[in-house]
């Protein structure tokens, strides 16, 4: 079996200052140990997603793609290679157009949370700087953030805004920046957990919950995840996973996870940001390409926490995809016969 792992060309140039040199570097060191991984099993090779990857990857005579693409620009960026891979009929990890089309857009996430009862901040879209006398529905302090990055991106110390006039120097810094509309979202005081979920279907699992901590930062940095935390105190933020969490608060975080996967129609492996206040989650955002770095990203380490090790959670993904499309052939095979026996 060969497999692809499908990058994006550098986004050095669309993002600014050290995001994009940061994600750049840490996606290439990520590529070297996810192939490191899958060599040992499989034919394995690396591609830069251009116009013509389909006819590369059908050159290469590749049977599945290890989709590392977070798109370059639009709306749907994240969707993109999907998009194409299900048009050209090619196999690929992680979830399908909708479902990364619905993460990836934190408003119309959000709407579908709101319905679903999945608890979720207050917040408002902010197309135009002139919409912003809609945040006086909010309270401060609130949080700005694209509405389409993740991974931090965006996310910065200064995005935690006290009053007005903080509010729309960032929103307008953000809208010189990022695709509209800008998210403004009440913050929320507690502790902070991401929970790694992997699996589709009946398989679906939930890794132990990571609680991130930044009682060690220096007084003057918010304490929340922010692009500057990620990137230049990590050394400094505690990691615990397991957390220490009671029964029934760790129940609660895993049950609204996994509905919270479902709801998006997520499928292999995706990671849910969460904060806790008064004992009830509020899902934060919803990475459907979390981060894959070795002894870095969030997932990896939450993967070494129940045993399965880095290696364990690559080989996982890659095989959760494979059973998958298998299933999805079968099914369509047994509906394409019924249709023939209905025929004749």
């Amino acid at each position: 079996m060969k497999i692809a792992i499908v990058t994006d060309r550098p986004r050095e140039k669309i993002l600014p200052g050290e995001e994009g040199r940061h994600e750049d570097q840490q996606k290439k060191d990520t590529v070297s140990c996810i192939k490191e991984v899958l060599s040992k099993r499989f034919d394995c090779i690396e591609l830069v997603s251009s116009d013509d990857i389909i006819a590369r990857l059908k050159k290469e005579k590749v049977d599945l793609v290890f989709n590392m693409c977070n798109g370059l620009k639009g709306d749907c960026k994240l969707a993109q290679l999907p998009a194409v891979l299900e048009f050209a009929g090619i196999p690929y990890t992680g979830s399908k157009v909708l479902g990364h089309t619905l993460a990836l857009n934190k408003v119309y996430a959000c709407r579908i949370f709101k319905n679903r009862g999945i608890p979720t901040p207050d917040y408002i879209p902010v197309f135009d700087i002139k919409d912003i006398g809609k945040a006086e529905k909010l309270t401060f302090p609130a949080i700005v953030k694209p509405s389409d990055e993740g991974s931090g991106r965006g996310i910065h110390n200064d995005s935690l805004v006290y009053d007005m006039d903080m509010l729309k120097r960032k929103v307008a810094e953000e809208l010189s920046t990022y695709n509209p509309p800008i998210m403004v979202n009440k913050y929320i005081e507690g502790r902070e957990f991401t929970v790694g979920v992997l699996g589709n279907g009946s398989s679906i699992r939930v890794l132990p919950i990571m609680e991130i901590s930044f009682e060690n930062i220096p007084r003057d940095i918010p304490r929340f995840y922010s692009f500057e935390v990620k990137a230049y105190y990590r050394d400094r933020t505690s990691y615990r996973c397991p957390a220490d969490l009671t029964d029934e608060l760790r129940e609660r975080i895993q049950e609204t996870a996994v509905k919270t996967y479902k709801t998006l129609s997520l499928l292999d492996y995706a990671r849910i940001d969460m904060r806790v206040e008064g004992e009830r989650p509020y899902v934060l955002e919803v990475n459907s390409l979390p981060g894959l770095m070795k002894d870095f990203s969030d997932l990896p380490m939450m993967a070494e926490a129940a045993g399965l090790g880095y290696e364990g959670l690559i080989m996982g993904i890659v095989d959760s995809a494979i059973e998958r499309t298998r299933m999805y052939k079968k099914r369509h095979m047994h509906r394409t016969m019924q249709q023939i026996a209905a025929i004749t």
